[in-house]
This record gives structure tokens, C-alpha cells and sequence, in this order.
């Protein structure tokens, strides 16, 4: 089969993938084959691909993360999977031998600790190939879907990120959520599926007016943009007015380039008894901490949690949303390549970063050929 193989990390303004003919994968227990119709590109994979994120990813890989696709086969433990259901491949593999605190690998693309990293080593593949195997846990139906509209249902990897958040949560219609990142690849979906779940405001921190406008535009009165000035002070309370009433949960999404500092403002506009869930990368790449002050979190009895991804059941709840039209997929701006222009793809992904500005890679159909929008 035909697949994308980062063979070592480099220039990413090279050509970091190899386009080669590789071995298929041969169906294990509790394994899934599928065919990869569609994966979603992050706009950051060229930061991955370079070294520059320092990801544990262990060359030479098919990366990529998450996909869509058609069952090819399963092996005999799947009950109710068939060769030719349409499928969501999550890429959040779990360890199965520890319930309570399993390892955790995306596969193809990250992992956590070094038992996320032995995990990676045996579903090490992911999905920028014509084929892939996967957990059979982590295969989703999806029901039937119109072909053309396979390249829009590859954005649930990144719809996933902020409605894992959401749960964890504990978001309830009516409330008040504050999306800090909110101009951002996943902070913009953050926006989407907050407004989707119920939430009766979101205010939207951010420094880009053009992007902050372009959400009002698309969700109406019930985003609340603030222009952030850099004063954390000043910022704090230009949110909280903006909220026009208290701030129940803040979903951090912000991106490892981003300073503690707004993290931190961001963070303090909740409410007493109020949740703070911390998704993004602030931190990764080494800076200041975020240092939130022990007497505030104390005294007004706010829950700070860290979450990494989403539950299994995550993806059963947003496939209904998007089915049932609550979370409609059609704002998607699609770009799609065929898995020969990947090096391509990743290019343009990285140009192309911008709120709902999906690139996808189609590597076993004629979507490849052409751009949906």
C-alpha cells in the first residue's frame, strides 16, 4: 500500500515525508483494517514534522491523527462491526491493562510517559496511508454520510479536543463558558461546540479583531469578544464585564507559544465554586509558569483541572451531535489532497491555520482531487 513516511525529523520546509509503497497491516485480535478515506491535518504538523514541538514520535512513522474510514476487516472479538461500515478511527489509544490509570498514545502522532511510548511502538501507524489498523475500541460507527461530505466529518479530531474539555467540565446548558484561545484552531471549535452543548454565553478572548468579528458573525449575540491588550488586569475585568454575569467554566486551549500570563487572566475571571479546565500547551516549550494564587483557589473553592484529550464516550456524543444537526459541520472551510501531495498538504495546512480551515488528506478516494468548501 501507498503511505506518507516520516522517515526522520528535519526542515519542514523540506520534503519531510516519503511517499512509498509500504507492507499492509495484518489484522490482529481486538485490531481493526480499514481503508483511510479522510484525516484532518493539523495546522501545526510541520512543527511536528521539523522536531520543533518535540513530540515522542519515533521515526520512521506513518503519522498523522485520527481518521475516517471503511471497515476492511476485524477480528473475530467485534460483535457488531462489518467490512464496509463507515467509520471515525479515534486516535486516543489506551493501554487495557490498567483501568484506573491507563497509558495513553495518539497514535502516529504523541504519547504520555514512557508507557505511552511503549504503547506507541505496537499501534505506531496512523493514518496517512491507504490503510490502517486500529484498536477495535477506538472504531466508531458513523452511520450513513454522503461521500462528499467525508472530508468535513475528518474535523471531529479537532472537535473532539474542546468537547472533551466541556465534559470534563461538567458544562450545563444555560451556563456561562470563557474560551481562552478562543481565536485559535481548537479555541474556535471550543466556540462551536460550548454554543452547541447549550451554553447561553461564550466570551471569546483574543488579539485578532478579524477573527473575533468572523465569530460573532457566525454564532450571533451570544459570543462576547474581548480585545486583549496584554494588562492582566485590565484584561481580567474587560472579560468578566464582557460575561455580563458570572463566569462558570473557563476552557483553556491556548497554544505552547503563549504567555502564562494570559492563561493566568483568563483563568481568575471564573466565579466562586466555578470549574477552570486546562487543555493547551502553555508551558511546553519551557517559560513561566501559570501560578495561580493558592489564597483565590482556596477561598473561593474553585475546581482547576487538567485534561488530556476525552473519554471513549466522547466520541459516541459528538457523532449524535453532528448527526442530529445540533453541531453543524457545514461551517468547515475544506481543503483536501491526495495522499501523493502530502508534503504538500502539511505546507499548506501550516499557511491555512485560520478558525474552521480544515486541510485533509483523502488517500483512498477521488476526494483527493478535489476541494470541497
Amino acid at each position: 500500500m501507498l503511505a506518507a513516511v516520516l522517515e526522520r525529523f528535519g526542515n519542514a520546509a523540506a520534503e519531510a515525508l516519503a511517499i512509498k509503497e509500504v507492507p499492509e497491516p495484518v489484522v490482529g485480535t481486538g485490531e481493526v483494517l480499514v481503508d483511510v478515506l479522510a484525516t484532518c491535518i493539523p495546522p501545526y504538523a510541520a512543527e511536528v514534522f521539523s522536531g520543533e514541538r518535540r513530540y515522542p514520535l519515533e521515526p520512521p512513522v506513518i503519522s498523522g491523527v485520527g481518521a475516517i474510514g471503511r471497515v476492511v476487516r476485524s477480528s473475530p472479538d467485534a460483535t457488531r462491526l462489518r467490512p464496509g461500515d463507515l467509520v471515525w478511527c479515534d486516535p486516543t489509544v489506551r493501554s487495557r491493562d490498567d483501568a484506573v490509570t491507563p497509558d495513553i498514545t495518539l497514535q502516529g502522532w504523541s504519547s504520555a510517559g514512557a508507557g505511552g511510548v511503549t504503547l506507541s511502538r505496537y499501534f505506531h501507524d496512523g493514518p496517512f496511508a491507504e490503510r490502517m489498523l486500529v484498536p477495535t475500541e477506538n472504531v466508531f460507527p458513523l452511520g450513513e454520510v454522503d461521500e462528499a461530505e467525508l472530508p468535513r466529518w475528518a474535523a471531529l479530531v479537532v472537535l473532539l479536543v474542546p468537547y472533551g474539555g466541556l465534559l470534563a467540565a461538567d458544562l450545563r446548558a444555560g451556563e456561562t463558558v470563557l474560551v481562552s484561545g478562543a481565536t485559535g484552531n481548537f479555541g474556535s471549535a471550543g466556540v462551536a461546540v460550548a454554543l452547541a452543548m447549550g451554553a447561553a454565553t461564550v466570551v471569546c478572548p483574543g488579539r485578532n479583531e478579524a477573527v473575533l468579528a468572523d465569530l460573532v458573525a457566525r454564532f450571533g449575540e451570544r459570543v462576547r469578544p474581548v480585545v486583549l491588550t496584554g494588562d492582566g488586569d485590565a484584561d481580567r475585568a474587560a472579560m468578566q464585564a464582557a460575561a455580563r454575569g458570572p463566569v462558570d467554566v473557563v476552557l483553556d486551549l491556548l497554544p505552547p507559544s503563549a504567555n502564562a500570563a494570559v492563561a493566568r487572566a483568563a483563568a481568575m475571571t471564573v466565579r466562586p465554586y466555578g470549574r477552570v479546565v486546562l487543555m493547551g500547551g502553555v508551558g511546553m516549550l519551557g517559560g513561566e509558569d501559570l501560578a495561580l494564587p493558592y489564597p483565590w483557589l482556596m477561598r473561593n473553592s474553585v475546581t482547576v483541572r487538567g485534561q488530556w484529550m476525552y473519554p471513549r464516550t466522547a466520541n459516541v456524543g459528538l457523532i449524535n451531535m453532528i448527526r442530529s444537526g445540533v453541531l453543524d459541520l457545514a461551517r468547515e472551510r475544506v481543503t483536501v489532497f491526495p495522499l501523493v501531495r502530502a508534503n504538500e498538504a502539511v505546507r499548506f495546512a501550516a499557511a491555512h491555520g485560520n478558525p474552521f480551515d480544515r486541510t485533509v488528506l483523502c488517500p483512498r478516494t477521488d476526494l483527493g482531487e478535489r476541494a470541497a468548501t
